[in-house]
Order: structure tokens, then C-alpha cells, then sequence
């Protein structure tokens, strides 16, 4: 695809919004095949941390998105490197993979929404460019679900009224939208098919954010080992926040389905915390809230955002025993754990786990 995207279809802005996906150069087996062959390679703490380094040769205005991908406004980048968007895409790719192994498939519009989506199509190691004079024709016949933000649930309601695909569902009045949909999710989805995202790439703040994600080893259809995944994410993120000193205030979780595509649900917590057990009813509400049911889902990641020291984190006085137990026993745990290793103690969905796990810290 060539030519420009502006924020909406035929705006005719200039492209410079870049969506980077970043995958390990050995692999791409599961990026490639589509039906869940092997788990994809786990980039690693450290590895990401690098290519954001990467991307900020290129532009400050960076918005990391863990565990392996970044939104990149280049707007202030295309003079300098006397290059547009495209040539700028080519050199990231190049570099990513010259330095550190690692291929960058690359979706470029002129907002995050047809960028990120650019990119879904795309093969590993790819550069996809949307034209701006060409965005109704790229979202026409995609299916609702293709639209980032718009889950499995809001998409089965579009489908029960015959908006099945993106060009339907921005043809649509908007007013039916939102009968449908509730007045803000139907502005929201109806902007979206038309290709409209004002959202801007939003720098993130150091240290304001950890995370985890477990790929599963083939497409997992059971909710009870999703469930079982995110019991070991949370676990790992609690015991993360606590050694660091932190609490969380939120926290996200993101689901990738074998179409490649991913849902990402914020919840704000009752208040800041890093107890395991809290974390892990906050991930269970966000997973039920999906109503995934017999999703294919290739892997799930929580991340634990708005940090905060733990010292300054207010805590509601209980009188549940249980409670007080619960944390007693956690600290005994973290104990274990520093002495003996992180084997030592951990909860029993853990100890024999058919998927692999990677930890990312947001920068």
C-alpha cells in the first residue's frame, strides 16, 4: 500500500503515525501460520528495552506498548532524516534486525487506529503503508472485531444486526450505532469505521508501569486454563510490585487471538496495592468481562500501570481474618522467595504450566 492517511477517510493528511511490532528474527512460525503451531519468542525484558532505544533515534515521541510492540510519531523526524514515513519505517527495520535479531513488522497511517490495524495484516518483517485517499477501501470489508477496541462481545452484538464488517457498520446511522451499543461506545465504534482516531502517541512515563504476558503453546480455547495463566501473571506481578516497593492503581490486561488481533481492557483498582490475591479477582473480572467463550486466544498479558510507592499507598482496614492470613502468608512467601529462589513458593496453576512466559517493564 502506498500514499497518505489522514484521521479520517480521504483527509488526505500526511502519513506519520508508525504501529511496530516487534518479533524475534528466529522465529515468526506462529506469526506466519495462523493455527497455533509453536508459541512465539519472548523478546525479553531487556531486548525491548532496547528497541524502544532504537525508536527514539528517530523521535521522542514514542509510546510503548509491552510486551513487543510501540506506537511512533515521526512527524518531527521527516525533515530531519530527509525521508518520509515509509524510509523511515525501513531504517527501524533494518537497524532492529542488523543490531539486535529481531524482524519489525510496521503498520503507517496518519493515526494509531489504521496504523495498529496496517500492521495486523501484515507479514513479519513487513511495511504496510495505508493510503489516505484509499482508507474506506482498506476498512470496507474487514470484520467488525478487525477494529482495535471493539472486543468479541460488541462485535457478535454488530453481527446480530447484520453490521458484520467494517464498511457496514460506517455506513450505518449513528444513532443505530448507539442503540445498539450504549451513546459512547456507538460514537466511538461508528469514528473507528470510518477510519477516525484523535488520540495522539502519548510518551510514557519512566517506571510507571510492569507487566507479564504467557504465550500458550498451541491456541487456547478453555477458559479455565486462561483463567489458570492469569492466576500465575498476577501472582508474578504482585511479587514484582512488592520487591520494587510499588503499588499499582490499574490494571490492564491485553488478549491476543490466533487472527493476530488483541483486545486490551483497563480496570481502575479500589485502591493501590500489590496483594496477589487482589490482583488475581481483578484479572478474573477483566477476563469474564471479554465473554470470550470459545475464543482461540495465542496468549494473555496483565500489566499492573499508575505506580505508585508502596509507602504511600493507602490501605482499607478489614476485620476478615482470612484477609489478614492471606497477607501473612504472602510475606512468608516473598520471604521463601528471596532466600531460595522463585521456585520455592509459588500457587499449584504453576507447576505444570503447557505455555511459556515473558516479563516486560514498561520504560
Amino acid at each position: 500500500m502506498t500514499g497518505g492517511s489522514g484521521t479520517a477517510a480521504g483527509a488526505g493528511a500526511p502519513v506519520e503515525m508508525l504501529y511496530v511490532r516487534f518479533c524475534a528474527a528466529g522465529d515468526g512460525s506462529a506469526e506466519r501460520g495462523g493455527t497455533g503451531g509453536g508459541p512465539d519468542a519472548p523478546l525479553g525484558e531487556e531486548t525491548y528495552g532496547q528497541l524502544l532505544r532504537l525508536l527514539g533515534q528517530f523521535t521522542p515521541v514514542i509510546e510503548a506498548l509491552p510486551p513487543d510492540a510501540a506506537l511512533a510519531d515521526v512527524r518531527g523526524a521527516l525533515r530531519y532524516f530527509e525521508r518520509d514515513a515509509v524510509g523511515i519505517a525501513e531504517l527501524i527495520r533494518l537497524r532492529a534486525l542488523a543490531w539486535y535479531g529481531v524482524r519489525c513488522t510496521i503498520g503507517i497511517a496518519g493515526n494509531p487506529l489504521l496504523a495498529r490495524m496496517a500492521a495486523q495484516g501484515a507479514a513479519p518483517g513487513e511495511v504496510r503503508r495505508v493510503p489516505g485517499d484509499g482508507v474506506a477501501d482498506f476498512l470496507d470489508r474487514k470484520p467488525a472485531a478487525a477494529l482495535h477496541g471493539v472486543g468479541p462481545a460488541t462485535a457478535r452484538a454488530l453481527c446480530a444486526y447484520g453490521l458484520d464488517s467494517v464498511g457496514r457498520i460506517a455506513a450505518a446511522p449513528p444513532a443505530t450505532l448507539q442503540r445498539i451499543l450504549g451513546a459512547k461506545t456507538g460514537r466511538a465504534v461508528h469514528d473507528k469505521a470510518r477510519g477516525i482516531d484523535p488520540s495522539p502517541v502519548t510518551p510514557n512515563a519512566a517506571a510507571r508501569s510492569i507487566g507479564a504476558e504467557h504465550r500458550f503453546a498451541h491456541d487456547e480455547l478453555d477458559p479455565d486454563r486462561r483463567r489458570r495463566a492469569l492466576l500465575s501473571l498476577a501472582d508474578d506481578l504482585g511479587a514484582r510490585l512488592r520487591g520494587s516497593g510499588r503499588a499499582a492503581r490499574a490494571l490492564t490486561l491485553t488478549v491476543r487471538y490466533a487472527d493476530r488481533s488483541t483486545t486490551t481492557r483497563t480496570r481502575r483498582l479500589p485502591e493501590p496495592t500489590a496483594h496477589g490475591p487482589a490482583l488475581t479477582d481483578a484479572a478474573y473480572a477483566l477476563h469474564a468481562a471479554l465473554g470470550l467463550q470459545r475464543a482461540r486466544v495465542r496468549s494473555v498479558a496483565l500489566r499492573a500501570e499508575d505506580l505508585c510507592r508502596a509507602e504511600l499507598a493507602t490501605r482499607q482496614l478489614t476485620f476478615d481474618p482470612a484477609e489478614d492470613k492471606a497477607r501473612r502468608i504472602e510475606a512468608a512467601v516473598d520471604r521463601a522467595r528471596e532466600r531460595f529462589g522463585e521456585a520455592a513458593a509459588r500457587p499449584a496453576a504453576k507447576l505444570a504450566q503447557p505455555y511459556s512466559r515473558s516479563a516486560y517493564r514498561g520504560p
